[in-house]
């Protein structure tokens, strides 16, 4: 009781101290790009509507005061903004130190930059908001744009042009079809900042002409954020002509190498599974499979007489199938494991051929909430089938499938409504409206309860599974142990270094501002992964709980398992805008003070905490 207490304390005066202290930083907290002091449309602010996973992630995605004009190459003047003031000042400075990004989208292409470091064409997507000199502490702003639009003409009577979002209604009033037309296949800009006569640039109104820039300027004639100084956003657009056409616009985006890194580690880790195979089969064959036949050739009194010279493995043969301590939480974490399996496989399944394109903003995310609805009629099966197995009855199945439907969905639901408290308190972007706990609450009431009570009915119909051997009716006596930590250490190492690889591309797309499409690969690893932990379970966590005579370790063990171990648009839209996104901080340096995550944070260590559940089931 006393250290329940003492935990519950240091947990306390940890969240208390944390937002205090300078040293601790949480990255990516995502913010409306109309939080800093920039040019607002003519019209107002607009908001797209978006799905299920675009709000999850919180993609906040507004209208811009960009205007292209298809072909039209000009220099044009956005605003020139009131003088600045020391809020104003100390925002942008902050954002602009800490790395955040400016993402817009065109006719549903993000744009793109590209840099040079040590020889090397990086891409990334957005551009900064601002960006410090080495050795000064100066700050300057990003308030020249230079956009690159790549168009590729087609001929008319093979296509139809489609609108989508505000530029449904503007497609379909004007009847394009058989006419000749422009895509748009690519969406570049170089940012640079300038520093331009205010007075001038402001008695211009928006869209005016202005000089051409070319960037970048040099840092002299660039553009300081300081108190009481006046800032211009000016840009410059640019239609090329390119041989792209629609249906691989979207390659230069998906693009990924190393392709050779990722058959590496598949080779690596499939000798780790013949490895471990290997032990297994000498393990069964060489020590299991004798002594059962030997045991078979004695007649009864031989039997007695051995009996008493049993050892091991032997010993614990009648107890093993006896039912654990804590038996409903096993089924309830194993209903959950199997539901969380099973949506994982089929999502990367139809992910690998392309029906969960990046293209589709937020589409892999509400792919995977619904799989994972859907297949509660699985974990109530599952959870079910294995509690009739235990007990030997179905009564108490009810409870056992609402436990499971509520189980490992409340603690998720737990997490993001208080993570969600603590967006809502900075003012992110990321914050969930309230509207849509009250459709996740629906969707999981009117969905997933009931096929998992549907599941749950049809697991008491089934046969209960039946064991090898029948159980002792006497429990025998557990010595007590002592766990080895090199056996902790080694059955998270395994299996932590079959995902390592995948793991870091993973995360580097997620924190870079990245695309991550090499689902083929993703999921080679996690059919090796579920294969590798079941083998470690067998060998390192199995083998030694039963040579020590722990019969229950086959059930609960909390330190050794390998799952624990290494958890540590179609058209442009009307008047050719742009589409304003979020910012965001992007590069590792990239930061925010304070007790908070953002929501690819958060669904991070979620979606980790998915691991123990699935790989538990094996």
């Amino acid at each position: 009781m006393a250290k329940g207490w003492t935990l519950c304390a240091f947990f306390m005066v940890f969240l208390v101290l944390a937002p205090h202290c300078e040293a601790f930083y949480l990255p990516e907290l995502p913010f409306s790009y109309y939080s800093l002091p920039y040019c607002h449309p003519r019209d107002g602010i607009k908001k797209s509507a978006e799905n299920l996973g675009e709000l999850l992630m919180g993609d906040q995605i507004d209208n811009s005061p960009y205007r292209f004009r298809v072909n039209t190459n000009e220099s044009l003047h956005l605003c020139t903004t009131s003088p600045l003031d020391e809020g104003d000042v100390k925002l942008l400075k902050q954002r602009s130190r800490d790395l955040y990004q400016v993402n817009m989208i065109l006719d549903n292409l993000p744009v793109r930059r590209f840099t040079e470091q040590n020889g090397v064409i990086i891409q990334w997507t957005g551009y900064p908001v601002g960006y410090t000199v080495e050795g000064s502490s100066e700050v300057y702003i990003i308030n020249h744009l230079k956009f690159k639009v790549l168009v590729h003409r087609y001929e008319g009577g093979k296509f139809k042009v489609v609108g989508t979002g505000e530029g449904m209604e503007v497609i379909s009033e004007t009847g394009t079809d058989g006419k000749s037309g422009y895509e748009i296949v690519g969406f570049e800009v170089v940012p640079c900042s300038v520093k331009r006569d205010t007075k001038s640039m402001s008695k211009l109104k928006m869209y005016e002409k202005v000089d051409l820039i070319n960037c970048p300027v040099e840092i002299e004639k660039s553009q300081l954020i300081r108190e009481k100084e006046q800032i211009t956003f000016t840009y410059d657009v640019e239609f090329v002509n390119s041989d792209i056409r629609w249906p691989s616009r979207w390659d230069a985006y998906l693009k990924m190498e190393g392709a050779k890194i990722h058959w590496f580690s598949i080779m690596n880790s499939l000798m780790v599974i013949l490895f471990l195979a290997g032990i297994v089969f000498v393990i069964f064959l060489r020590t299991v499979r004798r002594d059962l036949t030997r045991y078979e050739e004695l007649d009864k009194e031989a039997q007695a007489q051995m009996n008493e010279e049993l050892s091991g493995w032997k010993l614990v043969v009648g107890d093993v199938f006896r039912e654990p301590t804590s038996s409903k939480l096993l089924c309830i974490m194993i209903g959950d494991g199997v539901q969380i399996l099973g949506m994982a496989i089929v999502t990367i399944f139809f992910a690998t051929f392309g029906f969960m394109s990046p293209a589709s903003r937020g589409m892999l995310l509400t792919g995977m909430i619904f799989l994972y609805m859907l297949l509660g009629i699985v974990a109530g099966y599952a959870a079910v089938r294995l509690w009739r197995t235990l007990k030997g009855t179905s009564e108490g199945w009810r409870s056992v499938s609402w436990s499971t439907a509520c189980f490992f969905p409340g603690i998720v639901f737990i997490v993001l409504t208080v993570l969600n408290f603590m967006l809502w308190s900075r003012n992110s972007t990321g914050a969930l409206p309230i509207s849509l706990f009250f459709t996740l609450l629906s969707l999981w009431f009117c969905i997933s309860v009931p096929l998992t009570l549907l599941g749950g009915f049809f697991g008491t119909r089934a046969e209960p599974i039946e064991f090898p051997v029948r159980t002792n009716q006497i429990p025998r006596e557990i010595p007590r142990k002592n766990y080895s930590w090199l056996l902790v250490l080694g059955a998270g190492t395994l299996p932590f270094g079959t995902l390592f690889i995948e793991l870091f591309f993973i995360l580097s797309s997620i924190w870079l501002g990245r695309f991550y499409y090499v689902f083929g690969f993703l999921l080679l690893v996690l059919l090796l992964l579920v294969v590798v932990c079941a083998e470690v379970k067998t060998v390192a966590t199995d083998g030694y709980d039963v040579v020590q005579l722990e019969y229950h370790g086959i059930h609960d063990d909390k330190l050794t398992r390998p799952e624990l171990g290494h958890l540590g648009k179609a058209v442009v839209p009307p008047l050719g805008h742009v589409q304003e996104s979020w910012i965001h901080p992007c590069s590792s340096p990239s930061r925010s003070r304070g007790f908070v995550a953002s929501p690819p944070f958060s669904y991070c260590g979620i979606l980790q905490g998915m691991l123990p559940f699935s790989i538990f089931t094996l």
